[in-house]
């Protein structure tokens, strides 16, 4: 009986943190439609945080390529008085990128809703050979 208990307390747990975190990313992060998104990106920094074989394959013209893998790392790349508008291949990795930012003190994010499979602007491949 105890077990039940521990394992309600767990789930219990595990759906406040859930419901907590998209609350939060709600109110740090943005969502913009496709023409929203195509109306500010270029007074801002453009940022793919897919990994570079999904950039290279294709991405958002003038978008720069930085991994969420990589992001911590290349924090010194952005600029906090710029807005960052943010985008993936579907949402889930933009919106992780956007906690780690707000966390270092970005305030002026923003998000492609649906990501780039929604995208229906200009698009640029990259040819590497180099994988």
């Amino acid at each position: 009986m105890t077990e039940l208990y521990i394992l309600i307390g767990i789930l219990i747990a595990f759906i406040l943190f859930t419901v907590y975190r998209y609350f939060k990313q709600k109110k740090i992060l943005k969502a913009l439609t496709d023409k929203e998104f195509r109306e500010g990106y270029r007074k801002a920094q453009l940022i793919d945080v897919r990994e570079p074989k999904e950039y290279d394959g294709g991405h958002i013209l003038g978008a720069r390529n930085i991994p969420l893998t990589q992001l911590k790392q290349r924090l010194t790349e952005l600029r906090k008085d710029k807005p960052v508008y943010l985008y993936c291949q579907n949402g889930s990795r933009s919106m992780r990128a956007a906690l780690i930012l707000d966390k270092q003190g970005y305030k002026d994010l923003y998000q492609l809703q649906g990501g780039y499979k929604k995208w229906t602007g200009k698009i640029k491949k990259t040819k590497r050979l180099d994988y």
